[in-house]
């Protein structure tokens, strides 16, 4: 069976089952631009008061028992 076949009737069984194809554009992560504008935006918050006090809220809420 060729492979377009098999995504033919496995999407047709989805489809049976009521579900429907959808199409979501993301953020390329890997571009330059994105990396960029991630580390400016960290930058900016860096000696933000508010923003360690969220931190700290989170740090003290978070379950991390399993990464050790």
């Amino acid at each position: 069976m060729l492979v377009a076949e098999r995504v033919r009737k496995h999407r047709n069984k989805l489809r049976e089952k009521g579900y429907r194809p959808i199409q979501i554009w993301v953020p390329d992560t890997r571009s330059p631009e994105f990396i960029e504008e991630c580390r400016k935006q960290s930058q900016q918050l860096k000696d933000d008061p508010q923003e360690k006090e969220v931190l700290s809220w989170i740090e003290k809420g978070a379950d991390l028992s399993e990464w050790e």
